[in-house]
């Protein structure tokens, strides 16, 4: 995403009361998108270079009380909640330093300091590859799972913008703007790949939702919940409940015959994908279920394969010829439902050509 789209999201993800974890290469302009949320909201930034602290400079030093041994403010403490906190550089951080950061993501204290009510907190970081020493992948998915993880890449024709109103040398913005392949090299930042959904997760894509209109929902809410729940959650979620072409429920299509509004070949090989993932999943009742009702579900697939590419039904049926020989009850429906399929001409067919 861009750095104004990132700006956007964040702002949105910490007013909601859950944390933004930028991921981008030096110089694309993570740290500054958070001054700029600061200035606009009246908040003060404080930025911690988590690779260049101890742990005693983050949680404080132990000090002698009355009766028992009290860990003083650190120096850096917020003073009230008006207050953006940026954690930066985590996955430099020494793994003691994270382990106290997680206290402060999880109760928003550090030992019986607790942040002041209001305090915004924001993470950031390189990606974790060979460009950058000691740039660690994360893998810890307690760790990752606190995070909305925001993937930002730099814009030519936003940054130009930017160049203009910071009074950039002339002949540098002509140049970008002839050439905007040279404002950075193309490089992966994605860490998204690993991450898996749960119940957490759904809650904390649930309140950052509530803060958007449904325009921006349609706009972002793959962007936002990618990055809090993985990429193949986003995506089914996505296509089942954000997007306007509102691809129907599985059940729905099998036993209603609803095909929904699908327009594109994505939209079709999604519903292909769920179809599979449905039927690879069945409990016994619902087994009996589709036994039951083979020659309905197979009139609605037939419906379906006349409506998409040849090609996207392809792999439909081969789930269902394969699945039709495995021994038990599902190879008892599921051949059962290829024979009342093979009713029809045109999965004939198909079948002939698997």
């Amino acid at each position: 995403m861009t750095v104004n789209e990132a700006m956007y999201l964040a702002w949105k993800i910490m007013e909601a009361g859950e944390v933004p974890l930028l991921v981008g290469h030096f110089g694309v302009g993570k740290t500054d998108l958070m001054r700029e949320i600061a200035a606009q909201t009246g908040r003060k930034l404080i930025i911690l270079i988590l690779s260049q602290m101890e742990p005693g400079d983050l949680i404080g030093l132990p000090a002698k009380g009355e009766d028992k041994t009290v860990f003083l403010k650190p120096d850096w403490w917020p003073e009230d909640g008006n207050t953006i906190l940026l954690l930066d550089e985590i996955n430099r951080a020494h793994r003691s330093i994270r382990n106290a950061i997680m206290q402060l993501l999880i109760d928003r204290r550090i030992h019986n300091h607790v942040l002041p009510e209001g305090t915004w907190i924001a993470a950031a970081m390189n990606p974790p590859d060979d460009e950058y020493d000691q740039a660690e992948l994360i893998t810890d998915p307690a760790f990752i799972s606190r995070f909305f993880i925001l993937e930002v890449n730099p814009d030519p024709a936003e940054w130009v913008k930017w160049a203009e109103k910071m009074g950039v040398h002339g002949k540098v913005k002509e140049f970008i703007k002839q050439y905007p392949e040279f404002l950075a090299a193309e490089r992966n930042v994605s860490i998204r790949a690993d991450l898996k959904p749960s119940p957490r997760s759904w809650y904390k894509l649930a309140r950052v939702l509530s803060k958007l209109d449904e325009k921006d929902i349609e706009k972002y809410g793959y962007t936002l919940a990618a990055g809090i729940v993985g990429p193949e959650a986003a995506k089914v979620f996505h296509d089942s409940f954000l997007s306007p072409s509102k691809i129907p429920s599985v059940e729905k299509l099998l036993y209603e015959g609803d095909l929904g509004k699908l327009e594109t070949i994505d939209d079709y090989s999604s519903l292909i994908v769920r179809i599979i993932d449905y039927l690879s999943n069945l409990s016994d009742l619902k087994l009996i279920q589709l036994e039951k009702n083979a020659a309905t579900v197979a009139e609605n697939l037939s419906k379906l394969a006349r409506t998409m590419p040849k090609e996207s039904f392809y792999a439909l049926m081969r789930f269902i010829v394969d699945s039709s020989e495995k021994g038990g009850l599902t190879g008892k429906v599921m051949d059962k439902l290829l024979s009342k399929l093979m009713e029809y001409d045109e999965i004939t067919e198909m079948v002939k050509e698997l």
